[in-house]
């Protein structure tokens, strides 16, 4: 009784020790065991008195047993305390091993430890950096949550956090900020944008940045949050600025997922934020990878007039136009900013030449300039490289900076690092001494454009226009002779021949390294007989002398197809120009060094047009059209467009699907749609007509989950997983939980048609995979 008694007058936080213990006694002596020897005892003596008092013997010895055990066990459950001591002692001493078991034996006697011990253990397993104690101290914060989330401290769930996002964990590392919000234990901007720099230094991490910022921006559109109110001070300071969006576009930008970000751009001025002057360039780019010409026209204005924008923006954002004419084919705007960059580097270089000359003679008096920089150069220079390397602070420092200063500067040095290497993508538009120049990028794809469009007269127009403005050494180093010269290597010897009329007809002078290599090129091939004769002929008019190595390919080719007559008169028309071979081997060097030194944009061309790479204009018109009527939410309309195009010919690609998709989503109630459309894309795919990527997955994957097509998105899924994309569980866990909670919870009906059952184990597949059965 006295047992009992203690047992019953037990701390309610044992109770679950002690009625594990009631329930389920130690077994010091099996029940099997003490039948057995009662039995015994009975046949051995044949004294019933004697069994029975031998069968009381071992009731008391069992009782005693019991009485130890239970003795131990509540003296453990009120000793919980030394367990949250060691699991304390044993994170200061770094002896996890010892912690994570005392937090296993606190689990199971007297569930989690108080809210210092827990963040002690959080924090102290998460300055590891450690991947497995990593993990560890991220199952903590889940089982918290899930059982008793006052327990968890919000510093010390940024802090781990931060950490996540710093060690490539970006999935733990936003699902924790996740868990912050729907506690409303709200961390600063400061913070987590700390913690979104560094997950967006990988393609992962930046595809989840970008959901997390939306999924953030998305309780403070439209004005749902009261500034007025006292009580609305934390959800506000997390509302996100334009440094936050500014990091998150950029690395949307560099890793290739740009319809989110635009998605973003559309958010921003929903939650009433104003872009920065240097986020204009990262739209102008967003804008020119969608396709979105008339978007980068009107930012044209604002980047003209903004302050404070450095000389590789500029660079960025004219790199970005350009791009956009050729990708539409508006080769006349192409043109007219190629020669307004030339003409305008002209004057400068005008301009410089004369401020050197002023110099000089400054100098050669003796005289000195009021300003003159000595001394080394800042070290402070944003030219400099920066680092990111630092080792991480503990948790009392971190705890200390209320403000997440430092975490904000590193948040900065991540930004730039971004920003340096998006710069690296810019192949248009070079900057000389602060004045922008077309690369020999640029020219190859423009001649390119030109020859694809068989706009030989623009083309020459053009050039001649160009080497006017650009001023080259010699004549066999200007742009005119340098294509001519790619179209003969590329075998485009008629389009060769046209640009070397209208050089003729627009009076410039070519040199006869032209025609000698045009003349080789029709001599190496078949039924070119009278484009050899014409050519001959103008190469007379002109005054062009030919090298005798021409002329013997000439003779040769004449005489393969039987013309000696022909070939003689070549022969005696060589030996009358008294033509030398000395003459023929400086010829061949100089021919030589030009290639060599000069003829970059000959190179640039060859490879541009070997690389088959070509535009089809007339689908990014039509993306257009449907990106508008989507973007007004007329449905319809957009389906009569996408009719139309393929009517014409032209086969939808991805962005064509993704605007269709997230406007369906938008507008609601529309997932049939989108089966059909899903149907088409396989259909696209299996034929290699049009490749998935990841954005345009997740918007289908979001879509048929909201709708309730268990059986699409596992297809969409399976095709995921195979292409080894990723996929955020958590998102379409929070998605089921939302919407379809209660969904086949029960048993199956007993009757139900073949079309309900793969409904119904499709969506119970789909609840196995996101981890809730």
């Amino acid at each position: 009784m006295l047992r009992l008694a203690r047992i019953c007058t037990a701390r309610p936080r044992s109770g679950r020790a002690v009625f594990a213990l009631l329930a389920c006694p130690p077994p010091c002596i099996a029940s099997h065991s003490l039948d057995h020897k009662y039995h015994d005892a009975i046949k051995c003596t044949g004294d019933k008195d004697t069994g029975f008092s031998n069968r009381k013997s071992h009731v008391v010895t069992r009782g005693a047993c019991f009485s130890t055990a239970t003795e131990t066990v509540l003296v453990q459950a009120r000793d919980s305390s030394l367990l949250a001591s060691e699991i304390e002692t044993g994170t200061d001493q770094q002896r996890f091993d010892d912690a994570w078991r005392a937090y296993e034996k606190h689990l199971h006697m007297d569930g989690l430890p108080r809210k210092s011990v827990l963040s002690k253990l959080i924090t102290g397993f998460a300055a590891t950096c450690d991947t497995h104690r990593l993990n560890q101290s991220y199952n903590v914060v889940d089982r918290a949550f899930q059982e008793r989330h006052e327990l968890l401290e919000k510093e010390a769930l940024i802090y781990l956090s931060l950490i996540l996002a710093r060690c490539a964990l970006p999935y733990l590392a936003v699902n924790v900020v996740r868990k912050l919000v729907k506690i409303e234990a709200y961390p600063p901007v400061a913070a987590w944008s700390a913690i979104i720099a560094h997950m967006c230094q990988t393609a992962t991490g930046s595809f989840l940045a970008a959901d997390m910022v939306m999924e953030i921006g998305y309780l403070f559109q439209n004005n749902r949050v009261d500034p007025r109110k006292k009580s609305n001070r934390p959800l506000l300071a997390m509302k996100p600025n334009s440094f936050t969006f500014s990091i998150v576009l950029t690395a949307s930008l560099l890793f290739g997922t740009t319809k989110k970000a635009e998605q973003l751009l559309e958010l921003m001025p929903r939650i009433g934020v104003k872009p920065e002057a240097s986020l204009l360039v990262v739209m102008a780019r967003i804008y020119e990878k969608n396709g979105h010409k008339d978007e980068i026209q009107k930012l044209k204005r604002h980047v003209d007039e903004a302050c404070g924008l450095s000389e590789s923006e500029f660079r960025q954002y004219y790199d970005c136009l350009l791009s956009c004419h050729l990708k539409f084919g508006d080769l006349d705007s192409a043109v007219d900013m190629v020669l307004d960059m030339l003409k305008k580097g002209n004057n400068a270089k005008r301009s410089l030449e004369a401020a050197k000359a002023v110099l000089e003679a400054v100098e050669s008096n003796k005289l000195y300039l009021p300003y003159e920089k000595t001394g080394p150069e800042n070290s402070g220079s944003p030219d400099k490289p920066l680092s990111t390397d630092r080792q991480m602070q503990n948790y009392s420092s971190f705890f200390k900076d209320k403000s997440f200063a430092r975490f904000e500067l590193e948040a900065r040095e991540l930004h730039k690092l971004l920003s340096d290497k998006l710069q690296e993508q810019v192949g248009l538009v070079k900057s000389e001494h602060g004045v922008l120049h077309p690369t020999e990028t640029m020219y190859a794809k423009l001649v390119k454009a030109f020859l694809e469009a068989d706009k030989i007269s623009a083309l020459a127009s053009f050039l001649v226009k160009a080497s006017k403005e650009d001023s080259p050494v010699s004549v066999e180093s200007s742009f005119v002779v340098q294509v001519i010269n790619a179209c003969i290597s590329l075998g485009l010897l008629e389009q060769a021949h046209d640009l070397l009329d209208e050089m003729r007809f627009s009076g410039v002078r070519i040199g006869s390294s032209i025609y000698s290599s045009l003349l080789k090129a029709y001599c190496k091939e078949e039924n070119h007989e009278d484009d050899i004769t014409a050519l001959l002929k103008d190469a007379q008019q002109a005054g062009i002398q030919l090298d005798s190595s021409c002329y013997e390919d000439l003779i040769q080719s004449r005489a393969h197809h039987n013309n000696t007559t022909g070939a003689l008169h070549l022969f005696k028309e060589m030996k009358s120009s008294n033509i030398q071979k000395s003459v023929n081997r400086e010829f061949e060097m100089l021919v030589q060094s030009c290639d060599s030194n000069e003829a970059a944009l000959t190179a640039k061309l060859v490879e541009e047009v070997k690389s088959g790479h070509t535009v089809n204009h007339a689908l990014h018109d039509w993306n257009n059209v449907i990106h508008f009527f989507c973007k007004k939410r007329l449905m319809h309309d957009a389906h009569k467009a996408l009719s139309k195009m393929r009517v014409l010919g032209h086969t939808p690609n991805a962005q064509t699907f993704h605007c269709l998709v997230t406007a369906y989503a938008a507008v609601g109630g529309k997932y049939v749609e989108v089966t059909d459309l899903w149907g088409e894309m396989k259909v696209l795919a299996n034929s290699n007509s049009m490749k998935f990527d990841q954005e345009l997955l997740d918007s289908l994957l979001y879509c048929f989950v909201r709708g309730g097509f268990f059986l699409r998105a596992m297809e969409v899924i399976e095709l995921m997983e195979k292409c080894e994309m990723f996929i955020d569980k958590y998102k379409y866990k929070s998605l089921w939980l939302k919407y379809h909670r209660t969904l086949y919870k029960g048993k199956a009906p007993k009757v139900q048609t073949e079309a309900q059952l793969i409904r119904r184990e499709a969506a119970l597949h789909f609840k196995r995979w996101i981890g809730l059965t």
